[in-house]
């Protein structure tokens, strides 16, 4: 029976990177790992960071507000925005993250410039139709892009999209093909898309950053007392 530590998930993580970039000719390396850890409690986020992780993705302000101190003294770590911000938490989410990877509007970009911290940002793209999924229009993109790169403090390293869940992941493969399309049209150099799931089929279509927290941690469940 396989060890089911940490250590031993986040190597069968890296193994599965590591086979995919080797089917589509790529060095492992271009493609790097976003650990999610989302509610999970900040021991988790410690467990990871001692097994060599220090990019970390959580969806909620408020969330990541609770564990910042209990993280503060892992050197190295930066903790990434992955869920939707909403506007009148852009303050608080410049203080605690250093990258904001679902911003999806003009008026999200020119707040967070405003706020006068270096942060890096990812457009988030909606892709699918579904009702629950935030995230641009690919029609307004080109006016976000070109928000963010007349910014003081922004700096815009990629495009970030969530197809919808399937359990078989060849039916993401049209999603993270078109947001590849959409990066190349706008010279935007990075590609954060893939999950536990189906983190190969967004390796062959470009991803150079995937995005695993059920490969990594296992099922979620919320904290005591939260409701998430």
């Amino acid at each position: 029976m396989p060890d089911n530590s940490l250590a031993d998930r986040l190597d069968r993580v890296r193994a599965r990177i590591e086979r995919a970039c080797a089917r589509s000719h790529r060095a492992p390396a271009s493609v790097r790992l976003l650990a999610v850890t989302k509610i999970f409690g900040a021991e988790t986020i410690r467990q990871g960071w001692e097994a060599g992780l220090r990019e970390f993705g959580e969806n909620y302000v408020q969330e990541m507000e609770r564990k910042a101190s209990a993280v503060a003294d892992l050197e190295g770590a930066r903790f990434h925005l992955i869920g939707h911000l909403q506007s009148n938490k852009t303050k608080k989410a410049a203080q605690l993250f250093s990258a904001i990877d679902s911003l999806d509007s003009v008026k999200l970009a020119t707040r967070l410039d405003a706020e006068a911290v270096p942060l890096d940002v990812m457009i988030e793209v909606k892709l699918s139709e579904e009702a629950a999924k935030s995230g641009a229009e690919a029609g307004t993109l080109g006016e976000i892009v070109a928000a963010i790169r007349a910014s003081r403090h922004l700096t815009l390293r990629g495009l970030m999209t969530v197809p919808p869940w399937s359990e078989n992941a060849e039916l993401s493969r049209p999603y993270f093909a078109r947001l590849r399309e959409l990066a190349a049209a706008h010279d935007i150099p990075e590609l954060s898309m893939g999950m536990s799931n189906d983190m190969e089929v967004a390796i062959e279509e470009g991803a150079t950053w995937v995005r695993v927290g059920t490969a990594l941690f296992g099922s979620r469940k919320p904290l005591l007392g939260q409701s998430l």
